[in-house]
């Protein structure tokens, strides 16, 4: 049983944090920013092809993550592998020790570096969980027999500031029927929007841990208005960006007063630093984490 799901068992408050691999394999300067999060959460996302940008694999990030110590999830998108690859990667990560997996559908080719590459999304992200959930049940999705059988903590995401909000519910419904165990959440902004969310979702019984994306500037929020569906940054907190003398010491204090307000009403928070990662630790601290 991997530690993710003991702590999310256990009812704790759990905190996930993110790296992202780099553009090439010098891989010092990600791990240092991995190191950040050791002792401090209970697993790390490493993702996948982020934005359909090329980079170094989240196979290999997970296992050096693993090497140090660090319980990783394993993050596989369906955009650049049919079915073959993808369910060939689950088995490899078990073999290397990875049992954390969150299962996406990935970002279009056309918003990343490479617009021209071909998009497979041979599966989506209710397919990868039930391709998942068959390899532990000791099938491949051909039905063939495997010789030794995985055991995975899946996982999967959710926008729940999406607007309309109902097919979202719907599919959340359908990767827990598939067989997620737990969900990550795009970024909360608005504690009491989330809470409504909660309510909605509660039928399902599932841990969910809600999305802190750190604010670097008044424009990071109203770029992510503009352009990431179903997430919202108040005018309040632009302002209070706007305005601030130090911007990172209000940004970690907007992330801290975030996570308190959301204790009470989900199973946990996962971070998302983009790059910020040095400022996890004052984050944490801040929120008395």
């Amino acid at each position: 049983m991997s530690k993710l799901s003991e702590a999310l068992q256990s009812g704790k408050f759990v905190v996930t944090g993110e790296v992202g691999p780099p553009k090439g394999v010098s891989v010092q300067e990600m791990l240092e920013s991995a190191k950040l999060y050791k002792g401090r959460v209970a697993a790390v996302n490493v993702t996948d092809q982020q934005s359909a940008v090329m980079r170094l694999g989240s196979l290999a990030v997970c296992h050096l993550l693993k090497e140090m110590g660090i319980e990783p999830i394993f993050q596989v998108t369906c955009r650049d592998r049919n079915r073959i690859a993808i369910q060939s990667d689950l088995l490899s990560a078990y073999v290397l020790g990875i049992e954390n997996v969150l299962c996406l559908t990935g970002d279009y080719v056309t918003l990343g570096d490479h617009p021209k590459a071909k998009p497979v999304f041979d599966l989506d992200s209710v397919s990868l969980l039930q391709a998942a959930v068959q390899l532990q049940q000791g099938k491949d999705l051909a039905g063939k027999e495997l010789d030794g059988i995985p055991k995975f903590f899946l996982g999967a995401t959710v926008t729940p500031g999406a607007n309309p909000l109902e097919p979202q519910i719907i599919k959340m419904e359908k990767k827990v029927k598939a067989g997620a165990q737990f969900f990550q959440t795009q970024a909360v902004f608005e504690p009491r929007k989330f809470e409504e969310f909660m309510q909605t979702v509660k039928h399902l019984n599932v841990p969910v841990l809600a999305g802190i994306i750190l604010l670097k500037s008044a424009g990071m929020a109203r770029f992510m208005n503009k352009n990431v569906a179903g997430v919202h940054v108040p005018d309040s907190l632009i302002e209070e960006m706007e305005k601030a003398e130090n911007r990172v010491d209000t940004s970690i204090e907007i992330a801290a007063r975030l996570i308190n307000e959301l204790k009470g009403l989900c199973q946990g928070v996962h971070i998302m630093p983009i790059g910020w990662e040095k400022r996890v630790p004052a984050v944490l601290g801040a929120a008395g984490l």
